[in-house]
């Protein structure tokens, strides 16, 4: 892989980034509702961060809300007055149901066999009868329409391995140690990167930055409606954000 290529693919992670819990939740699902309400009910409830990078976070965080504001949040509004709810729907789940093999790798490694079938049921039914994914048909079958997302982030929590350091990282957003090495692991499972190792004509490139574009875009108003949601009249942002964040991957460990 060409690391110019690879620099692409990081900055149209960022609108994937505002918060992990978002990024999580596009793979398959929204975050549970309760656990960020909860953290927005107090921020200041006592949650164990491991936060030993303070400063350095405070200022990617403030960096990274900087680009929230005055780059992706103009490009989000011109996307929604342009193309239509239909579209933007059919698009999210589109991609969503593209990451399957994200969540079915996480489910076998994870040894929920019985979930990894269902998974694979899901992405049978809306990849058939939903037009390529475009339509999430598995939303009306009981059986297929609450299964939990699962990722690398989470396999190595079941596993056993320490969160680490609470890290925010420049355009990648908050995250953790483990959450980090297990993006790393995810951003390979995704079949929009598959072709990366492949140089068809020239033209690969092009391709590749003009369908992860459209990917980041959109989820945009998804990503940044939930990431407003967290800081709202929260006196510290920085630990609103942190506090929603640790308490929802716990719980995804969890489930």
């Amino acid at each position: 892989m060409k690391l110019p290529s690879f620099k692409i693919c990081l900055w149209l992670a960022l609108g994937l980034a505002a918060t992990v819990p978002t990024v999580r939740a596009q793979q398959n699902q929204q975050p549970d509702a309760s656990a960020i309400a909860a953290a927005d009910d107090d921020e200041y409830a006592v949650v164990r961060v491991y936060d030993p990078l303070e400063p350095f976070n405070r200022t990617m965080f403030k960096f990274n809300n900087g680009l929230y504001d005055y780059v992706l949040r103009p490009v989000s509004k011109s996307y929604v007055k342009v193309v239509p709810a239909p579209a933007r729907d059919g698009l999210v789940n589109f991609f969503a149901n593209l990451r399957y093999p994200i969540r079915l790798v996480s489910d076998l490694l994870q040894g929920k066999f019985k979930r990894a079938g269902l998974e694979t049921g899901k992405f049978y039914v809306n990849t058939i009868a939903g037009l390529g994914g475009f339509i999430r048909i598995s939303n009306d079958v009981p059986s297929l329409a609450t299964v939990p997302s699962e990722d690398l982030g989470q396999t190595f929590g079941v596993w056993g391995f320490h969160k680490g350091p609470y890290l925010v990282l420049p355009v990648l957003g908050p995250g953790t140690v483990r959450d980090t090495a297990g993006l790393m692991g995810d951003y390979f499972l995704n079949p929009l990167h598959w072709n990366q190792l492949e140089h068809v004509n020239g033209y690969h490139w092009w391709w590749d930055t003009t369908v992860q574009a459209t990917d980041t875009i959109s989820t945009l108003p998804f990503l940044l409606s939930l990431y407003d949601e967290e800081k709202k009249s929260a006196l510290d942002p920085y630990v609103a954000v942190r506090s929603a964040y640790i308490q929802y991957r716990d719980a995804a460990v969890k489930q």
